[in-house]
């Protein structure tokens, strides 16, 4: 049987002068994403920190991993702080015939 992996890939928008925050928080879920079995990839990354723009890199082995990970407490508190001041762009998608990009 074929294993979907989850990937959550995209862009969230925070206002300029509040990326250091908003970024040393995300990556505080890095040891959490990694105590979960189902992790395989979590990353926060600044792309551009005058316009406030975070980059989102996320695998997951199933939906029910992603699910355990937002349900932590944790994440749950850096969505209701974040959530209403950012413009979020990631987006979820089902990943199938995982291969090396170069074949």
């Amino acid at each position: 049987m074929e294993q979907t992996s989850i990937i959550v890939a995209g862009r969230v928008f925070i206002p300029a002068d509040d990326i250091e925050t908003f970024i040393a928080e995300a990556q505080a879920t890095y040891p959490i994403a990694a105590a979960n079995p189902g992790n395989v990839l979590i990353s926060f990354c600044v792309e551009d920190a005058a316009a406030g723009t975070v980059t989102v890199l996320e695998q997951w082995a199933s939906q029910k991993a992603l699910d355990r990970h937002l349900a932590t407490p944790e994440v749950m508190a850096l969505f209701a702080k974040w959530g209403p001041r950012m413009r979020n762009e990631v987006r979820k998608f089902d990943a199938l015939n995982e291969r090396d990009p170069r074949s």
